[in-house]
């Protein structure tokens, strides 16, 4: 398969602090950006081998789930960090724009456009976001043989930590129904169900879709471009960013995601701990 991802990436150090991209310190970004650009090259490109020791020889290893990548990070003026990045530059190619920095998740959106009928997928991410399972491409490609290109699964995000109360923590847990109400209609098939590995597993229209990425192969894609919303710029849900990734796909999709009780299924890590440090403070850890 060929599969573009583009990365919504800001840095711009700020007194407010609000957000991790205006953190007087970058490392976490760039320890952040990092690794998820490694993860995905890691996980899905064609450079991965096995070591016969007999023959003292690399073999190709993973060949039928390895995939031709192009990774576009898109950014707004010089706010960035690509310049102190730790990684080779042929890794990915670099979309400059002057965009808005909480409306650069639109201007990939434009990237994806741009670039119909190249790929088998599509993909966006906020830039700490990372990827851990090499068959997550796969299992995407087997919802949507089984559920048909209108329904989309998103993964669930989780942030992990030794030290907090609890050691992995989901943060997109449920919305009240008033925030994606104008949106969607979860009352349509509530619930899809199927067998993988003969372990029975449940998909649940998601009352929070927000992961802050989606991952949409060339059909839904094609499907979403064709909209008249598309690239409308709406940041009714819930704020810019969050608009940028979620409102247009949800416009447009119905949205699943995994139930609680099979989260991991398809997930994928927010870097770092400030949602699951909320836990014990402004969030109460519920009785087990």
């Amino acid at each position: 398969m060929r599969i573009i991802f583009t990365i919504a990436h800001f840095f711009k150090p700020s007194n407010e602090g609000r957000h991790a991209s205006q953190r007087k310190n970058p490392q976490t970004r760039l320890q952040a950006l990092t690794k998820s650009l490694t993860a995905l090259h890691q996980l899905f490109d064609k450079s991965q081998s096995i070591i016969n020791i007999a023959q003292r020889l690399a073999l190709p290893a993973n060949q039928p789930q390895s995939h031709e990548l192009d990774i576009v990070i898109c950014t707004t003026k010089n706010d960035h960090l690509l310049n102190q990045l730790p990684l080779p530059p042929h890794l990915y190619r670099h979309h400059s724009s002057n965009a808005e920095p909480l409306l650069l998740g639109f201007e990939c959106q434009a990237v994806l456009q741009s670039s119909l009928g190249q790929y088998d997928y599509y993909c966006f991410l906020e830039d700490d976001l990372i990827i851990h399972d090499p068959w997550f491409f796969i299992k995407l490609n087997w919802f949507t043989q089984q559920a048909g290109d209108l329904n989309l699964l998103q993964p669930h995000r989780y942030e992990v930590s030794s030290h907090g109360l609890v050691h992995k923590a989901y943060i997109d847990g449920d919305l009240a129904l008033r925030v994606t109400a104008p949106f969607q209609k979860v009352q349509e098939q509530q619930e899809l169900k199927g067998t993988i590995m003969n372990t029975p597993i449940t998909f649940c229209r998601a009352l929070n879709p927000h992961a802050g990425c989606y991952f949409l192969n060339a059909n839904q894609m094609a499907q979403w471009a064709n909209q008249t919303y598309f690239l409308d710029r709406d940041i009714s849900f819930v704020g810019p960013l969050e608009s940028a990734a979620t409102l247009g796909i949800m416009k447009t999709f119905r949205i699943y995601k995994t139930s609680p009780e099979q989260a991991s299924f398809l997930e994928i890590q927010h870097f770092g701990t400030g949602f699951l440090g909320l836990i014990g403070g402004q969030v109460g850890l519920a009785e087990r």
